[in-house]
């Protein structure tokens, strides 16, 4: 079980040469590898420095985002900044991507429908409920912008995004409504149907059978 000496020895020296004969190339191996390591530490210390800025503006934007100042929610007050920074300057982090959704109900507010479109296009949430939110007011963004077929469309993914009888209804109908301004009444039938076939117990289900007997006289 033990190792032969003259062969260990001999084993020594192969080592030894391929060093030797080597040193350039595991030289190059090692710095890259040090590289590596401290390159991936400077970005995660750089990533934890930005994610805390983020959180500090955005918790400051929300403030005047909540409190209705669309205007400094969005610019900043000169000693913090505002959505727009942060979304821009930050949107790798968590608060950036939330600064996203943020804006682009500020900026629907404000009637700066292309903006809010822009700004929801950019945002991504994991919750299935932020995410379907986003997709209705881009469906809202839309639908002012006189483009009903894509407002209905993104109706139609909101309600899907994970669908349930709290919020999915709502979305049909605004779906309905979307395509019945787009002249598509079989598209808006369908969606009233879904609503009184799909969620019976919803609110809305009187106002879909209600819609519904109009577009069939």
């Amino acid at each position: 079980m033990l190792e032969d000496p003259d062969a260990l020895a001999a084993r020594i020296v192969e080592s030894e040469d391929f060093v030797r004969n080597n040193r350039t190339l595991l030289l190059g191996i090692l710095a890259a590898v040090v590289l590596a390591v401290v390159g991936g530490f400077g970005y995660y210390t750089w990533r934890g420095q930005q994610t805390q800025k983020a959180q500090t503006a955005m918790f400051r934007a929300v403030d005047a985002w909540e409190a209705d100042s669309l205007k400094k929610a969005m610019k900043g007050d000169g000693r913090s900044p505002g959505l727009v920074t942060v979304a821009n300057e930050y949107g790798s982090t968590k608060a950036g991507n939330l600064a996203n959704f943020y804006a682009g109900v500020a900026a629907l507010k404000e009637g700066k429908y292309k903006d809010a479109l822009d700004y929801l296009e950019d945002f991504s949430s994991d919750d299935y409920l932020v995410q379907s939110r986003a997709y209705a007011l881009m469906g809202d963004a839309q639908l002012e912008l006189n483009k009903p077929k894509e407002a209905a469309d993104l109706y139609a993914k909101a309600a899907d995004h994970n669908a349930n009888e709290y919020f999915s209804p709502s979305y049909l109908m605004k779906e309905a409504t979307a395509r019945e301004i787009a002249k598509d009444n079989d598209g808006a039938m369908k969606a009233y149907d879904r609503i009184l076939n799909d969620y019976p117990a919803a609110q809305e289900v009187a106002e879909a059978r209600q819609f519904k007997a109009r577009l069939q006289k």
